[in-house]
């Protein structure tokens, strides 16, 4: 009777254990719990990973068709709630994006669960959880895990390479997880360039901290850096017709707005750019030779 009917108690973004109620052409009817056949989930042929049979009972994840109905696949997340993992983003919104965690829909990461701007195609760190409305649900601030999942470093010494992906910035720099589970740390003065969050990258040892952990270098060693500095310069010199108004003079503040690089280095690189005799200095500028 309608009076006996209850309303749908599952949501999309959600994993749950369903009945099958009836078998169809187009798959198996799932029970919904409300007294109604009318509202039993729709668990399509497509999205069966095995076969079912009136009776069974199902581990599902649900989510809503392209015409608003609640459906079931049995591509259930391949992660369980709690965990961490190197996701790759499917979809990105206003309000978010859309990771895949192995289940039939993307799982949706809210704005504030963001580090960075993510991109489609990108991989980053994320944790699966359950939100305030009881659905499923990814972020990307993950440093209580990582800390729990990290372990101390061994069998290291600086100037040893190691890889590894940013899964946060602070002011003070990049936070990277190895492939060891070691946490490094580099410095902004550290980072060459700035990788994005989820970007894996090489980087090289440069101390070993009493808590286990370890602080790390993106820029290559000083000769190399030298030409990479050098080439910098040349670069810019050549965009702007053989002459720039910075010089050993310029602030650091200008030095590293402009070439990413400290005013050491920047002075190293002027100074190998001058005895190969490729550039001189006038009033605060640089001309190419």
């Amino acid at each position: 009777m309608e009076e006996d009917k209850q309303e749908i108690q599952f949501k999309p973004s959600t994993v749950a254990e369903l009945k099958v109620a009836r078998l169809h052409e187009m798959g198996a009817f799932l029970d919904a719990q409300t007294g109604s056949t009318s509202d039993d989930i729709l668990l399509h042929k497509t999205q069966q990973t095995g076969p079912v049979k009136v009776g069974d009972v199902l581990k599902v994840f649900l989510y809503r068709d392209p015409k608003g109905r609640l459906t079931a696949s049995m591509r259930v997340p391949k992660m369980k709630e709690g965990q961490i993992a190197r996701l790759s983003v499917i979809n990105v919104s206003k309000d978010g994006a859309f990771l895949d965690v192995g289940a039939e829909r993307g799982v949706f990461m809210p704005y504030a669960g963001m580090r960075g701007k993510p991109q489609i195609g990108e991989v980053v760190w994320a944790k699966l959880y359950t939100d305030k409305s009881g659905r499923l649900a990814v972020t990307m601030v993950v440093e209580d895990e990582m800390r729990r999942a990290s372990r101390p470093v061994e069998n290291l010494k600086i100037g040893d390479m190691i890889h590894g992906a940013v899964y946060n910035y602070t002011d003070q720099g990049a936070f990277l997880f190895t492939d060891e589970r070691f946490i490094a740390f580099a410095d902004n003065k550290e980072l060459a360039t700035r990788p994005r969050v989820g970007e894996e990258v090489d980087a090289r040892v440069t101390f070993i901290r009493e808590d286990g952990r370890i602080n790390v270098s993106l820029r290559p060693i000083k000769e190399q850096a030298i030409s990479v500095d050098a080439e910098k310069i040349m670069k810019l010199l050549t965009a702007r017709s053989g002459k720039m108004p910075y010089s050993d003079a310029s602030s650091a503040e200008v030095i590293q707005d402009k070439f990413q690089i400290s005013k050491a280095a920047f002075k190293r690189a002027l100074g190998h750019l001058f005895r190969q005799g490729l550039i001189q200095q006038k009033d605060g500028w640089t001309y190419l030779l």
